[in-house]
């Protein structure tokens, strides 16, 4: 009778240990985002978090994305020290809309074998992201599966919660006409249409090497991460009634505006009331894109729209530029004639 060598869990293909450092990189990334609130976090079953006292009726608003197919140009490229940020950026600007405080952030990252350095990169951004946010990265997973991931790829998903006071909440239904729409830049493409952005540079072939805008690369230009808005519209929560937010993600424009609008009412938007970055207009030209398409599936440099009244505009537009942005009116609230559109962009100067 032969007798077979034992197998570990190495020969598997996972390794504990690799898995063990990558914990022990992580703990000192997830302290610089530590905030008040954090009881338990990295190294646990389970993180702990009280929600903060200032809240009298406090309701919980938690969010889930991932980063979708621009995954696929980080590893091509070998650009993983941005991700992270894409990551948190996703998740919490989606329930900064509905007026929320970001608490908390945990991340799940996958791979068939790891590679510590990568990781510990990409883990790096998340905590980058968390800071950006105010939020706590307080937990996540490491799943190394063997033959389901491709050498060198691997998966994110991230999961935020925060907390808005029950009066607070923002949910569009106070909108009305005359309201004004204001702008927040984007810094590219963010995580949205990158299906589209990979099948025109496998179209164009362009050189991702060379200047492209500025001193940035065409690269550089499409991997840009994410912009977090987390800060600056807190701030102006705090200062004024603000009715609606629409974080632009997938679906473009025309597609998030029109979620936090009420049936009576419709968003004009005037593109000329910003200029387009360069990289939305190669993409258009290299793509042979129609203008409707880039709406529908673009920010096109608009990242986020806030909807105040009118008689704020200026206020808002003030206190978010003292916040360090280059906030923009770029659009009225109007009257909803049946069959119209929720959103309708006009080229009007």
């Amino acid at each position: 009778m032969t007798i077979q060598p034992s197998l570990s869990y190495r020969d598997a293909g996972v390794d504990i240990d690799a898995g063990d450092e990558l914990v022990e990189r992580i703990k000192p990334l997830a302290a610089r985002t530590r905030r008040d609130g954090v009881l338990a976090g990295i190294g646990g079953f389970g993180a702990l978090f009280a929600v903060p006292q200032k809240y009298r009726e406090p309701v919980l608003v938690a969010g889930t994305d991932g980063v979708g197919t621009k995954l696929k140009l980080a590893f091509e490229w070998q650009k993983h020290d941005t991700i992270g940020i894409d990551l948190v950026a996703m998740s919490v600007n989606d329930i900064l809309v509905q007026g929320a405080e970001p608490l908390f952030f945990l991340d799940y990252f996958a791979c068939g074998k790891l590679d510590v350095d990568t990781a510990a990169e990409v883990v790096q951004g998340i905590a980058r992201g968390c800071e950006l946010a105010g939020c706590a990265l307080i937990g996540g997973e490491t799943a190394e599966m063997p033959g389901m991931y491709p050498a060198g790829e691997y998966d994110l998903a991230g999961f935020a919660v925060g907390v808005v006071e029950k009066s607070a909440i923002i949910d569009g239904s106070t909108i009305v006409p005359g309201d004004v729409l204001i702008g927040l830049p984007s810094s590219g493409a963010h995580s949205n249409g990158y299906s589209l952005v990979r099948k025109i540079i496998a179209r164009a072939q362009p050189d991702l090497t060379q200047p492209f805008d500025g001193d940035t690369t065409l690269a550089e230009a499409i991997l840009a991460p994410t912009r977090i808005y987390v800060k600056p519209l807190l701030a102006l929560m705090q200062a004024l009634p603000v009715k609606g937010m629409a974080h632009i993600t997938g679906g473009g424009l025309t597609g998030n505006v029109p979620r936090i609008l009420p049936p009576p009412v419709k968003a004009e938007i005037n593109l000329a009331a910003w200029p387009r970055p360069k990289l939305f207009d190669w993409l258009q030209r290299a793509g042979g894109v129609a203008e409707s398409e880039m709406h529908r599936v673009f920010n096109c440099g608009i990242g986020m729209v806030v909807v105040v009244a009118r008689e704020n505009a200026q206020q808002a537009l003030q206190i978010l530029r003292d916040a360090g942005e280059e906030a923009v009116a770029i659009g009225v609230i109007k009257a909803r004639g049946e069959g119209e559109a929720g959103t309708v962009v006009v080229a009007a100067s």
